[in-house]
């Protein structure tokens, strides 16, 4: 910031100037070029946040004391390891209980059937009443449906003797213990008592908002076959952490909210990152790079190249009779390798000085030399 404050400064000191600059020192001088004439493709620029695929509450779904707990804090863990147990004695008895329910009912279940078998017969010789018969009907009818509570009650006991141990349900990183062993666990319900915390890790989310008018242009040029909608094509996307400097993490996208947002005019994206080694963590911030353009042929110079004036972007080039001329342009893009692209305000042939700058004042007089002959060092 304070270069081109100094530069502006120049700038504002060339045009008040009545003579030319130089006059008796001999013009000073410059590194020009013409601008860089290349295809490229426009990259936006968004701040987000990861967020895990899966990410579940671990909860008790039974009652009763802590009996155990199977993991180490911070660890991954794998769907279905063993994460705590909850004293699994009472849920023994109970199923052992539902079991001989089980028997008994089957036993009833045996010996109305063995009834209504001779009932049938009897029934044939008249040797017993319609009413009799029937009595040995409905009492076969409500022992299969005893036998068949019982069998409920058999399975939800091993439900229960299974829910004893908590496995995690998904694969991912385990948070901080919640609950030391001894404590008394509720379950079963919205009160259920949380254990810990699973996240899982690889791949993983990254979160970000583009305010309507990228939404708009992205809309378009998918209308003109410029650039293929988020919605309908796994775009390229780049990322960045805050201790980084280039974006070096390849993603895509695989989602765009189906609305603005009213409250703040944006509409939600989100991408995908692998994270094998782990470096990305659900929370973290970063900044993210979205394929923004189809490709295009665009003109490009230095961003040093580019000074401030006010609100206005310039660059200064040599004109007619090496005076040094300000070019108020339009900014693109900026591109790998610091190069900007410009829209508007110079052409292919103009000489653009990228080297010197400080010695050049708009309406002075400089010594052009072909950047990398050594000028302007």
């Amino acid at each position: 910031m304070g270069r081109h404050a100094a530069l502006a400064g120049l700038l504002l000191l060339g045009a008040c100037s009545q003579a030319p600059e130089g006059q008796g020192q001999g013009a000073p001088p410059v590194r020009v070029s013409p601008p860089v004439q290349k295809e490229v493709i426009d990259w936006d620029e968004y701040s987000g946040q990861f967020e895990a695929v899966e990410s579940v509450e671990v909860r008790a779904r039974v009652s009763g004391y802590l009996d155990a707990v199977a993991f180490r804090e911070g660890a991954i863990v794998k769907k279905g390891d063993l994460l705590a147990r909850i004293d699994p004695r009472p849920f023994e008895a109970a199923l052992a209980s539902a079991r001989a329910d089980v028997e008994s009912a089957v036993t009833r279940r045996d010996q109305t059937q063995a009834d209504l078998g001779r009932g049938q017969v009897l029934v044939k010789e008249e040797a017993i009443s319609r009413e009799d018969f029937d009595a040995r009907v409905q009492a076969r009818r409500e022992a299969e449906s005893r036998l068949a509570a019982a069998r409920a009650r058999l399975r939800a006991a091993e439900l229960d003797l299974g829910y004893t141990e908590v496995r995690s349900p998904i694969s991912g990183r385990v948070g901080a213990r919640l609950v030391t062993v001894g404590n008394l666990v509720s379950g079963g319900g919205p009160t259920s008592t949380l254990l810990t915390t699973v996240y899982s890790i690889d791949p993983i989310y990254f979160g970000f908002t583009a305010d309507e008018a990228a939404y708009l242009k992205y809309v378009r040029q998918n209308a003109e076959g410029e650039r293929p909608s988020s919605r309908d094509a796994a775009n390229p996307v780049k990322l960045r952490l805050q201790d980084e400097q280039g974006f070096v993490h390849d993603g895509r996208m695989n989602f765009v909210d189906n609305r603005i947002d009213p409250t703040t005019g944006t509409m939600r994206g989100r991408a995908v990152f692998r994270n094998s080694d782990g470096l990305f963590l659900p929370g973290m911030f970063g900044r993210l790079q979205l394929l923004g353009s189809g490709r295009y042929r665009a003109l490009l110079v230095p961003e040093a190249a580019i000074l401030s004036d006010q609100s206005n972007k310039i660059v200064l080039v040599v004109g007619k009779d090496n005076v040094v001329q300000p070019r108020p342009v339009t900014l693109g893009a900026l591109q790998p390798d610091n190069m900007r692209v410009i829209r508007s305000g110079i052409g292919p042939a103009d000489q653009v000085i990228v080297g010197g700058i400080v010695r050049a004042r708009p309406g002075s007089k400089v010594t052009p030399q072909p950047a990398g002959a050594g000028a302007g060092k």
